[in-house]
């Protein structure tokens, strides 16, 4: 089984009528709802309103996969916690950022740049698939169509992608890379673009199987017991 833990603020759906409607246990709960269905997936959630915003080291320690929605509360977010998830990743625990998350501490730590990007509210959006062989873009067809979704622009100040698996395409013509996978380490990280709270984004089957094909492609191969730099004798020293 690949444990996920689906983490979020949980502040729009609590405060804001049209969120609510759309999401009315949480974005978190939407998302762990459609991954629960899964034979080889197990799920919990953990939302900011929580003690240690619901992520303690025992929890750290047994997620596969944490996925991460946050947007207006970035900085309430520990730094204490977003060492230990860093280094949780670089021993092997895969991570899933979703829209907004580009701008949450812990994706900031894991890439080492601004993530900083152009915005607009309300247009169309294809979703193109740029990498057809790639295990997160598979059961898509060429593109699917979000008919409402937050624009975002380029540039993008993230690093390379390793690979880059989806740009988005807006009506209004701009483009963005919606779908970029890294290694840090032992782990591996997504990062997928749609996912504006206004919005019913995670209801649309295609933006469904993305996130499960990427919890598949994020589970650890291999993780780390700790982050260590031993000095090792040489083979046939005593």
């Amino acid at each position: 089984m690949i444990r996920v833990t689906v983490w979020n603020e949980f502040y729009h759906e609590r405060e804001m009528d049209n969120v609510k409607a759309i999401y009315p246990e949480g974005i978190h709960k939407t998302i762990a709802d459609f991954l629960g269905k899964e034979d080889d997936i197990e799920v919990r959630t953990a939302t900011l309103i929580e003690e240690n915003c619901g992520l303690s080291d025992e929890i750290l320690e047994n997620t596969d996969v944490l996925i991460w929605w946050g947007h207006c509360h970035h900085d309430e977010v520990p730094d204490e916690l977003v060492a230990k998830i860093r280094d949780e990743v670089l021993k092997g625990m895969g991570m899933i950022f979703l829209h907004s998350a580009h701008h949450s501490k812990p994706f900031k730590a894991l890439m080492g740049t601004s993530c900083n990007l152009s915005w607009r509210d309300g247009e169309s959006e294809r979703v193109w698939v740029v990498d057809p062989g790639h295990p997160i873009a598979q059961g898509i067809n060429k593109y699917f169509e979000i008919p409402q979704e937050e624009m975002y622009g380029e540039p993008f100040g993230i690093p390379e992608p390793d690979k880059l698996v989806f740009i988005g395409w807006y009506g209004s013509g701009e483009v963005f890379r919606s779908g970029c996978c890294y290694r840090r380490e032992n782990g591996r990280i997504f990062y997928f673009q749609p996912g504006h709270e206004a919005n019913p984004t995670y209801h649309i089957p295609e933006v469904q199987t993305v996130i499960k094909n990427a919890v598949r492609w994020a589970a650890p191969v291999y993780r780390a017991k700790e982050l260590v730099c031993p000095m090792v004798k040489a083979p046939g020293q005593e």
